[in-house]
């Protein structure tokens, strides 16, 4: 039981006992105390004056007197007002940590067998180029969400919906057969998702240089598009591969097969992974069937030239289109397509779908859709909407090849962390692997990081020169104080020093001691916010205040010169138990953190 549970059981004895009523547990509102009052934790004393009878100061004084005798982790109290601020004795603090520390999984809750499902996708890339700063940002917030409502005791399916079919990637495929001469990831020792984008950004260019050529003949701009050779050929090859051209679909299988081990490599690298991947091109026509079905319902209706739409006036939004006049599909109809084979996979308890906040209206039709098909958890599906990440030079285009790639950006992340780490002289004595796993472990760790701690929701700006600092609200900065903890444990194992499983309460604590242990304690209610608020950034800023404290406390404190021995075993164990919860907080984030630095 921590201490909060214990004084909230002790507050409602000591008003029976004073007040003679019994108060439920909902009204005992314990909060940390402001920093500018003595205490640890404070008493609201408001919600008690009906029974009490009495004024607040009154009230709040008694209430004191009662703890103060009758409850062993209550050392001493003041008064300010209505609040009761409680200071707490050393040795509950010290009972804190030890159940802390007996605890390896701490603030962690496992699933059960009848944990509820959660579905979470993210990632949903194109297969007509490689994945960018924007794909970047969606696969570490899904990966880290789905750490997050694991660790909240749910169990988890993380999926990806590729989108594999389309105009955009008979463009690749057309320019590819026209200007590629055969060029292969093979011959070219290109990456296959690089490949297949060049020949997506060259389609544009040659469609761009037919458009100024059309328009110097006197046509207009809209003209001239309508009228390219290039844009109607590529028109056609889609045209060919719905009706299943086995030419089309036969360059279209090998295309997207080089991209998918690109892809591969990327997620790799990444440290991000599916449970199960669905491909829109096997979507889109189960899409179909069920609104034809929802048509035969009457949910949908038939406009004359054949479309299919949803009248969505009666929940405050339009019409929306579901189905084309020439029978093709658009994006929600694949969305409706993909829930009906994802139902059929799992027993959905609850879906969240990560994607960008361009697509918020898209969400909110998809959910009103998916309730009246039947879909049990259409109504709650969860749109986990993000902002945008651009980089200190502006926006990103992908047509025009000005996109920041992934892979570019790991690697330039890596090299970034071994320069700077061999600036500061802390890859030093160390072997080349050795070397080279930490730059790696820095470089994604700061990437990873420095996105993850803004919240989500915000537009950002991503700086890979200020994310590598090792001071400041970064993630080398968290790392190399886990590595710098990882140190002094060693060389307190090499002094022949053993951390017992209990710590004795018998000694006195600093207040930093004690604020520090009050910080480890709170990750618990930490995890259970961020899965509740879907907020990866709450996990990344609070591993950063902890880190931050402990600093203080590493500056201010001998740890193994400490004379006295229970002190220095104790300040061993509280360091420990700092580095396992900053490990725990960024193995949620998806961060490695490296035992030397």
């Amino acid at each position: 039981m921590n201490i909060e549970d214990k004084l909230v059981v002790s507050v409602i004895n000591g008003l029976k006992a004073l007040y003679g009523q019994d108060v439920p547990v909902a009204q005992v509102q314990l909060q940390k105390t402001k920093k500018e009052f003595e205490g640890h934790l404070t008493l609201v004393v408001f919600p008690f004056l009906r029974i009490s009878k009495k004024g607040p100061e009154q009230t709040a004084q008694e209430i004191g007197e009662y703890l103060k005798a009758n409850e062993p982790s209550v050392a001493a109290f003041n008064v300010i007002k209505g609040f009761l601020n409680l200071t707490i004795a050393s040795s509950a603090w010290i009972e804190l940590l030890n159940n802390i520390h007996a605890d390896k999984q701490y603030g962690i809750i496992a699933a059960t067998d009848n944990s509820p499902l959660v579905m979470i996708e993210y990632s949903s890339p194109n297969t007509n180029k490689p994945l960018h700063l924007g794909h970047v940002r969606n696969n570490l917030l899904g990966n880290a969400l789905a750490n997050i409502v694991m660790a909240n005791g749910n169990k988890v399916v993380k999926t990806n919906i590729v989108n594999d079919r389309g105009i955009h990637i008979c463009k690749s495929m057309l320019a590819w057969l026209k200007y590629g001469n055969g060029e292969t990831p093979e011959s070219s020792g290109k990456k296959g998702d690089h490949l297949v984008g060049d020949y997506y950004v060259a389609f544009d260019k040659h469609f761009k240089a037919e458009v100024a050529g059309l328009m110097e003949k006197g046509m207009t701009k809209e003209e001239a598009e309508a009228a390219s050779p290039l844009m109607n050929e590529a028109r056609e090859m889609l045209v060919k591969w719905e009706a299943g051209d086995p030419e089309v679909r036969s360059l279209w299988a090998k295309m997207n097969n080089w991209v998918y081990e690109g892809f591969d490599e990327t997620y790799r690298k990444m440290g991000v992974s599916f449970d199960k991947i669905y491909y829109e091109s096997n979507t889109y026509l189960e899409g179909k069937e069920k609104v034809v079905e929802g048509l035969e319902k009457g949910f949908f209706y038939k406009k004359e030239d054949g479309s299919v739409w949803a009248d969505l006036t009666p929940e405050g939004l339009d019409h929306k289109l579901l189905l084309r006049a020439d029978g093709t599909s658009v994006y929600m109809t694949q969305d409706i397509g993909t829930a009906k084979l994802r139902f059929a996979d799992y027993p959905i308890d609850k879906m969240i779908y990560v994607v960008g906040n361009e697509q918020n209206y898209h969400f909110q039709v998809l959910s009103i859709l998916l309730d009246k098909l039947g879909f049990e958890w259409g109504k709650s599906l969860v749109h986990f909407s993000y902002g945008m990440v651009e980089l200190p030079e502006g926006k990103m285009k992908s047509r025009e090849g000005t996109v920041v790639d992934a892979d570019d950006l790991i690697e330039e992340m890596v090299s970034t962390a071994k320069e700077t780490s061999n600036e500061l002289g802390k890859l030093d004595g160390l072997t080349q692997e050795e070397a080279d796993n930490i730059a790696r472990i820095v470089g994604l760790g700061a990437l990873k990081y420095f996105i993850l701690k803004v919240d989500a929701r915000k537009n950002m700006t991503f700086n890979p020169k200020e994310s590598i600092d090792f001071n400041g609200n970064t993630g080398p900065f968290i790392q190399y104080t886990y590595a710098r903890i990882q140190s002094v444990l060693r060389k307190a194992a090499e002094a022949g020093i053993v951390i017992p499983s209990e710590i004795p309460v018998g000694i006195e604590l600093s207040e930093k001691e004690e604020g520090l242990i009050q910080m480890v304690a709170d990750f618990a209610a930490v995890v259970k916010q961020a899965g509740e608020d879907y907020s990866p950034s709450i996990i990344a800023n609070y591993t950063y205040d902890l880190v931050k404290e402990y600093n203080q406390f590493y500056h201010d404190f001998s740890i193994l010169r400490e004379e006295n021995e229970a002190v220095k075993v104790f300040r061993l164990a509280l360091s420990e138990n700092v580095a396992k919860v900053v490990r725990l907080g960024m193995g949620l984030l998806g961060i490695e953190v490296p035992d030397r630095m």
